[in-house]
């Protein structure tokens, strides 16, 4: 998909289609009056006799109107004015985009800017615009032979503003188009089947990241580098697999000149098979979203490489894949983690948070800032939030906050859970320093102070992701969370920086 920003009057743009807005009530957006005018009132007409009521996400494609340039006129409800929140400005654009790519538009200009919820800002709305439209016309079909016959496919949308400076529209457009571009990479990697991205690929998708981008390093680690630094609870975790384990340590750095960076930690389980303590059957394929947290890394940096954002990035990948063989790790066992603590596996299958503990430990010598783990953790976070927020806990409160921030401004939600030290106890061991679970009880809490002891000497957020970063069902498929909140967070970060 191109995107584009376009000025003029409605009734002259040049375009396939031109997409204007219906309040409900059947009150016009100011596009839509200017087209309705230039029409002789057609358009009015066309809506007192109920064909579109202005509900958010009606379409109503209309043929030539005469007066007016574009060939065809897509009116898209957007509900009452008062209550157009970010939901319903993105459902009313994906709605749109649905109906142009299902009528053969092969390019539109949206005139909805001018529409935008009350105290949006015209760059905020317009990069969420973006993102509803991208994520609409998203496909992951490389592995169909006998592929469906394309849809005529929607291939530019321009969007259309009163404003006679331009700059600042155009840059959120590019930045716009550089999350929805590691939005979808994000998707492709956590759809890929587990035959294919195992930690090697992954581990590879960052080699193809440094080449393509040289604001980006990246470094692999093997198995024998991660013995030499005593990882002995990541190690633990991929004794199962044939697959050899690799720690990804990559590293962006475009903000000022010796800044403490932001280290980002992403879970990179390819497949779950819950080990000796093994998963039931029923949706077990599902557990090569496990990477999620990973794939979102991967997205963040190519996100901030295409924008060249201000900022200064660390991202670790640990990444292994969880099964059972006669050389897996059993309950009972005990390991050693990176930090010097030791570990009772009590459960083969929360095995996230025992490779976790090592990358968070690593995260040490970066001297961060702050550290962001994002990991498909728990489904005790599913059971308490549903497949609405993701969990959030950390250490620091001004960071917690600032991501809660995040959340809501790119409506990709979070919600915050207690992280205090009551919950502790549940974690004791008669044998070693620490057991990997807590009980039934309070299991997204207990996964994250697990965690918690190895943060010690850094600000640190944990984002429990196990609920958003999939769907399941009939729209089965990643999602790319939490890639737009952690983009914003970051956005935010480097404008404040300025």
């Amino acid at each position: 998909m191109e995107y584009g920003i376009k000025s003029g009057s409605a009734n002259s743009l040049r375009s396939a289609c031109i997409v204007v807005g219906v309040h409900e009530g059947r009150k016009l957006t100011p596009s839509a009056q200017v087209l309705d005018e230039a029409s002789g009132g057609q358009i009015s007409q066309i809506l007192k006799r109920g064909d579109l009521e202005g509900k958010c996400g009606q379409t109503l494609l209309l043929p030539i109107l005469p007066g007016i340039t574009a060939e065809r006129v897509l009116l898209v409800g957007l509900g009452h004015a008062r209550e157009l929140d970010l939901k319903g400005w993105k459902k009313a654009h994906a709605e749109a985009a649905g109906a142009l790519a299902e009528r053969g538009a092969g390019d539109a200009a949206f005139c909805l800017l001018e529409a935008a919820p009350r105290g949006m800002e015209a760059d905020e709305a317009l990069r969420l615009a973006v993102l509803a439209i991208d994520e609409r016309s998203y496909r992951f079909d490389p592995f169909l032979r006998d592929k469906k016959p394309p849809q005529p496919a929607l291939k530019r949308v321009n969007f259309v503003t009163g404003r006679k400076d331009m700059h600042d529209l155009e840059e959120a457009l590019r930045a716009a188009e550089a999350i929805a571009s590691g939005i979808r990479l994000t998707k492709d990697l956590a759809n890929m089947p587990g035959n294919v991205c195992t930690p090697s690929y992954l581990a590879d998708e960052a080699r193809r990241l440094a080449s393509l981008y040289p604001s980006i390093h990246a470094e692999i680690l093997d198995q024998s580098a991660m013995e030499h630094l005593g990882m002995g609870a990541l190690l633990a975790v991929a004794k199962g697999s044939v697959q050899p384990p690799r720690f990804i340590a990559m590293e962006y750095r475009q903000g000022p000149e010796g800044g403490k960076p932001v280290v980002l930690v992403g879970k990179g389980v390819t497949f779950d098979s819950g080990g000796i303590s093994l998963k039931p059957g029923e949706k077990m394929d599902e557990m090569k979203y496990d990477m999620s947290g990973a794939a979102t890394v991967l997205g963040v940096f190519a996100a901030c490489a295409e924008m060249r954002l201000a900022v200064n990035l660390v991202g670790l990948i640990p990444t292994v894949e969880n099964m059972p063989s006669g050389g897996a790790a059993k309950p009972g066992d005990i390991v050693t983690s990176m930090s010097g603590q030791t570990i009772e596996i009590l459960n083969t299958d929360a095995e996230g948070r025992l490779i976790l503990c090592d990358a968070l430990t690593y995260a040490e010598r970066y001297k961060p800032e702050a550290v962001i783990d994002m990991a498909t953790l728990t489904g005790a976070c599913v059971v308490a939030l549903a497949r609405v927020p993701s969990g959030l806990l950390g250490n620091h409160r001004p960071l917690v906050q600032s991501l809660l921030k995040a959340g809501e401004k790119s409506g990709d939600r979070a919600w915050e859970l207690p992280l205090w030290d009551d919950y502790q106890d549940l974690l004791k061991s008669n044998f070693a320093d620490m057991a990997n679970i807590g009980g039934r009880e309070g299991g997204a809490i207990t996964a994250a102070s697990f965690l918690a002891r190895f943060t010690k000497a850094y600000h640190w957020a944990h984002l429990d992701i196990a609920g958003t970063a999939w769907n399941s069902g009939d729209k089965k498929g990643a999602t790319g969370r939490p890639v737009p909140l952690v983009m914003t967070w970051l956005m935010d970060r480097a404008t404040q920086s300025l």
